[in-house]
């Protein structure tokens, strides 16, 4: 099991990142909330990383901390009917400290805003998990220093929102609104956070 990854970021996007440890570089997916705080390509990154195995395949998720990477596992392995995908919108859309505190105070519109909850999936989410829930200290706010490359903002910025569970052309339309407001010179980053109204 990979538990961590350090190495040399190759290359990032909103959703994906590929970490270069020992001349072997290795596919992450990542939410927005850990691409935000990712440096520039070529910068040294350590990733703490969650492996899901299924049949066909295996992925690596990673995450800024070991308390994402953990809760991450947590939603994923207890939480009825919540996979990786679901539980990666729910890490883009919301902050560790926030996620954790709407899962202690059951606060279930907060997370059924999030991509692929509904009412009944944001109750199952308060029922496995309240019991398991400490808020704490640890998880401060995210300190935005990831920039994609401008020429494919855009691009990116579409391919994260469907990947969340919006349909293509609701996430073009939300991107061209988001790059008409924010100009050209919006990363990806930027682009997603405002089609999502963070």
């Amino acid at each position: 099991m990979i538990v961590t990854l350090q190495g040399k970021l190759a290359s990032c996007s909103v959703l994906r990142a590929v970490v270069v440890c020992g001349g072997v570089g290795y596919e992450v997916h990542i939410p927005v909330t850990t691409a935000e705080r990712l440096g520039a390509a070529g910068s040294e990154v350590t990733l703490f990383t969650h492996q899901v195995f299924r049949e066909d395949s295996q992925a690596l998720y990673g995450f800024a901390t070991a308390d994402e990477r953990d809760f991450f596992a947590l939603v994923v392995e207890k939480v009825t009917g919540i996979g990786p995908k679901t539980a990666m919108g729910l890490f883009s859309r919301l902050p560790l400290a926030t996620l954790r505190q709407a899962v202690a105070t059951a606060d279930l519109a907060l997370l059924s805003s999030c991509p692929g909850i509904g009412k009944k999936t944001a109750e199952r989410l308060v029922l496995d998990l309240r019991d398991k829930v400490a808020i704490g200290a640890a998880d401060g706010p995210a300190t935005p220093s990831f920039a994609p490359a401008a020429a494919t903002a855009a691009t990116d910025a579409v391919a994260a929102l469907v990947a969340l569970g919006t349909k293509a052309a609701d996430a073009d339309k939300l991107v061209r609104a988001a790059l008409a407001k924010a100009g050209s010179s919006a990363t990806a980053d930027q682009l997603v956070r405002a089609a999502l109204g963070r």
